[in-house]
């Protein structure tokens, strides 16, 4: 099946008020690209700092394929797929061949119209290169927040030499956290949770951790036997100097939170030990792909809240977020 005409579609965008706004868009499906009626949509952090940007939000869709593009070869009409962050790959560039397109040289340029895609809506037109097929049997409100949530600690667990021997800590146990401890742990790694208080404990070990310390900037933990990774998913304001005791020699930390003010680094003691500070936020089509056969062979799901897909389910799911309630990640379900 094929399509030549346009689609009209509801969505919900941002908006300098910081307010969520209801709207229709028009797209005209190109040869390689499918248009999907979108079911269910994770909630981000990242949604916040664009909410006054005017563009549709939402970057953890899943959905079913209704119509394809002339050139479309690789998803039929009513495929279940997600969709991430990238919109478009050219396939054939350096970075495309090696999995790392989500840096593809050639990217498609959207114009304005760029701002009319997102997972907040009833539908969205989307490359089918950049698409990934969910399992069968595996829950659509679960595949939506490994779009981007778990595709970003689980590029760092399977791109960055993580073994099932090492010794991997998670900072922070919540939207990130909470995955990053249940995919490292199926993974076979010793998860080690550091928390600023003892609230979470019960709850990580029931996530997979092996160890849970309360750590706190400027205090020591005894007895702490130092970790080959250390993937920040807690505040972004990271206090640098206070890590490197935990590390181990040429271990590695990971900060998969954003934040616009720079953070202060010792390379002193950084490079007395060997340590890398390793940025990773976009996950590759490969990475995404890996990850929800993965997640649906070990049956690993994460822990959510559910809302309407929409504007005052948008609106009361980004309060939830923004009041620090989300246990811990938010599906948008239509």
């Amino acid at each position: 099946m094929t399509l030549t005409k346009s689609v009209t579609f509801e969505v919900f965008r941002g908006s300098q008020e910081g307010k969520i706004v209801a709207d229709k868009t028009t797209r005209t499906l190109q040869p390689n690209e499918v248009y999907i009626e979108t079911t269910h949509s994770g909630l981000c952090g990242t949604d916040e700092h664009f909410l006054k940007s005017g563009m549709v939000l939402g970057h953890e869709g899943v959905g079913v394929v209704r119509q394809i593009g002339s050139g479309v070869t690789n998803v039929k009409v009513g495929a279940r797929v997600g969709f991430g962050y990238t919109h478009y790959v050219c396939g054939t560039c350096s970075k495309c061949l090696t999995g790392w397109d989500q840096y593809c040289e050639n990217k498609k340029e959207y114009g304005t119209h760029d701002h009319d895609l997102g997972s907040f809506g009833e539908g969205v037109v989307w490359d089918s290169g950049c698409v990934v097929p969910i399992p069968d049997g595996y829950d659509s409100a679960d595949a939506a927040p490994l779009m981007c949530a778990g595709a970003t600690v689980w590029t760092v667990l399977t791109e960055y030499g993580v073994k099932p021997t090492d010794r991997v800590a998670i900072m922070g146990v919540g939207g990130l956290g909470h995955l990053a401890i249940k995919l490292a742990a199926a993974m076979g790694c010793h998860v080690v949770v550091l928390s600023s208080s003892e609230a979470k404990r019960e709850e990580a070990f029931s996530f997979g951790a092996s160890e849970y310390h309360v750590f706190r900037a400027g205090e020591e933990i005894p007895g702490f036997k130092p970790v080959n990774h250390l993937l920040l998913c807690g505040s972004a304001n990271v206090d640098y100097p206070s890590l490197i005791p935990l590390m181990d020699i040429h271990g590695s930390i990971y900060p998969l939170t954003v934040d616009f003010a720079p953070s202060p680094v010792p390379l002193l003691y950084m490079n007395v030990k060997g340590i890398r500070i390793q940025g990773s936020l976009v996950a590759s089509r490969h990475s995404l792909r890996t990850l929800v056969q993965f997640a649906a062979e070990k049956k690993i799901t994460p822990t959510t809240m559910t809302f309407p897909l929409t504007k005052d389910g948008v609106e009361e799911a980004m309060e939830t977020l923004r009041n620090g309630k989300m246990r811990y990640r938010g599906v948008l379900v239509r």
